[in-house]
């Protein structure tokens, strides 16, 4: 007696991947209009020949399985081509930030060995001076004529669109090379697995509550975040609408003009739109969703924002090592009278694993601080050529995020801080979160971020930075005696500094190795 039919056919248990998923994708309805970019006007049958033109000129240039490519670019309709080219290619994908620096830049190319470099003509200048940086650097191609490299629009056009065929790919093999912000130092290489990233769509088009007529805005870049977003709107029967940038005005006049139900922003920018001038003015009534995360967004920015749109919030939690999705606050879970439950990450999305450990591995008992550690297959596949920085990630055979957080008896998780921020002053632990969101609640504060700086009596005091709304007034000695009522002494800041603006990372993060700079500069401990 036998267990059954004996196969070696290879294929035989396949899974769908991101190359399948694009490609099934445009195929669902090829006359459907799909991509709304300035006037050009994209149907899902255009789409696919665009990136089949483009995947036949990477491939004429030697760009194919495991190839590293770089795109550096603002949002255009040639980014959307070019990805879906290296997808379809089978080739290791890098992105770079249009706002990162040309050390940066350089630094992650050499790191990645990059080969291909595909970049917009506005920054044909910074393609020379990475030419030089970068010596296994064999080629630039430009999004139109260039000074330097060749016109990747110009080859496509010679070249008549073909059928698309998907790549077999080995699902532990690695799609991308995602580098982290660099705040806590130089920036980790994250190995992306084709396992992972489809993991990470089938959660994107499953768990996330996605309006019925579905017409997304992006406003982030295409190279980073932006894109997670169109593989899983163009499967749901979506269209999407890309701005060549983050500008608030554009965003709440785009939403207006094209009716847009969802979008996705970081905390500061949903800041920008609701003190824009122009918020009041302006017909929102479209929008169902908004998707929201990458940093902690104020209790009191949210319950504002939901007090003047609606229950229309949604909020998710991941990291680059796990990306995108972790934990979801649902949009009905959003209670605009708990400034707790705003304050939480949600829960756990059904398809990973979530332990909260403490410092030797074990769980914290309920209701303390742990840190958050992840199973499943959204983790990475670890550092690229960091094997030391990989075990120490993966210890005891969990991912370890850095974050730490709470779990309240209802199941709702709370995060108190990166691990890395937490401030040490006179012996107590103090979370830089927790002293942000009581900030928030004051009426003259419009954002702050809090860090912990030398001190020789306490080892690190507490110092917030804080920028206040207009025409508001508002007092140190306030703010101290509020964070004091709320959290005890041991939390209020020593130091109360008034800015314009908190510094920002290239993805919308407070940038707050940027504030410790002028603190830490000589010390032994200057953290990111």
């Amino acid at each position: 007696m036998t267990d059954g039919p004996h196969t070696d056919f290879a294929d035989l248990y396949r899974g769908s991947y991101f190359p399948d998923l694009l490609l099934a994708a445009l195929r669902r309805d090829p006359a459907r209009p799909a991509i709304y970019l300035g006037e050009e006007i994209l149907t899902l049958g255009q789409l696919a020949e665009r990136i089949s033109q483009y995947a036949q000129v990477y491939a004429a240039r030697g760009v194919g399985a495991g190839s590293g490519v770089a795109v550096l670019s603002t949002n255009r309709p040639e980014v959307l081509y070019a990805m879906g080219a290296y997808l379809m290619n089978g080739a290791r994908n890098t992105p770079l930030h249009p706002l990162g620096s040309l050390d940066d830049h350089a630094y992650v190319l050499r790191d990645a060995e990059i080969e291909t470099l595909v970049f917009d003509p506005s920054f044909a200048p910074r393609a020379a001076a990475l030419r030089e940086q970068v010596p296994g650097l064999k080629r630039l191609l430009s999004f139109g004529p260039s000074e330097v490299g060749e016109d990747l629009v110009a080859l496509a056009a010679t070249f008549a669109p073909a059928p698309l065929v998907a790549p077999a790919v080995d699902p532990e093999s690695i799609s991308a090379l995602a580098y982290t912000g660099g705040t806590t130092g130089q920036p980790k290489g994250v190995m992306a697995t084709y396992r992972g990233s489809a993991a990470m769509a089938h959660i994107l088009i499953s768990e996330w509550q996605w309006p019925a007529d579905l017409r997304h805005l992006v406003c982030t870049p295409l190279s980073h975040a932006g894109s997670s977003f169109i593989i899983p709107v163009l499967h749901r029967g979506g269209s999407v609408v890309v701005l060549p940038k983050f500008d608030a005005g554009a965003v709440l006049a785009a939403i207006e003009r094209y009716r847009i139900t969802s979008l996705f922003l970081v905390p500061s920018m949903i800041y920008a739109l609701l003190d824009h001038p122009a918020f009041a003015e302006t017909d929102l009534s479209s929008l169902e969703t908004v998707f929201y995360g990458a940093s902690a967004m104020s209790p009191a920015r949210l319950r504002e924002a939901i007090g003047k749109l609606g229950p229309i919030f949604f909020q998710f939690y991941g990291q680059t090592e796990a990306p995108q999705t972790l934990f979801v606050l649902r949009k009905e879970e959003h209670d605009p009278d708990s400034p707790a439950r705003l304050a939480s990450c949600g829960r756990p999305v059904p398809w990973v694993h979530i332990a909260l450990l403490d410092e030797a591995g074990d769980p914290v008992p309920p209701g303390e601080p742990g840190e958050i550690c992840v199973r499943g297959p959204l983790v990475m596949k670890g550092y690229w050529n960091k094997p030391e920085a990989t075990a120490e990630v993966f210890a005891g055979g969990w991912l370890h995020t850095g974050d730490v957080a709470r779990q309240d008896p209802d199941g709702f998780y709370t995060i108190v801080d990166r691990r890395k921020d937490m401030i040490v002053s006179g012996g107590f632990n103090v979370f830089p979160r927790e002293i942000e969101d009581v900030l928030s609640e004051h009426p003259g504060v419009a954002a702050s971020a809090v860090i912990g700086v030398p001190d020789p009596k306490w080892g690190e005091a507490v110092t917030a930075v804080v920028v206040r709304r207009p025409g508001v007034e508002v007092s140190v000695e306030e703010l101290r005696a509020l964070v004091k009522e709320r959290k005890g002494p041991h939390y209020s800041p020593k130091t109360i500094e008034f800015t314009d603006a908190v510094p920002l990372t290239a993805v919308g993060k407070p940038d707050k190795k940027a504030l410790r700079a002028r603190y830490w500069s000589g010390s032994a401990r200057q953290i990111g």
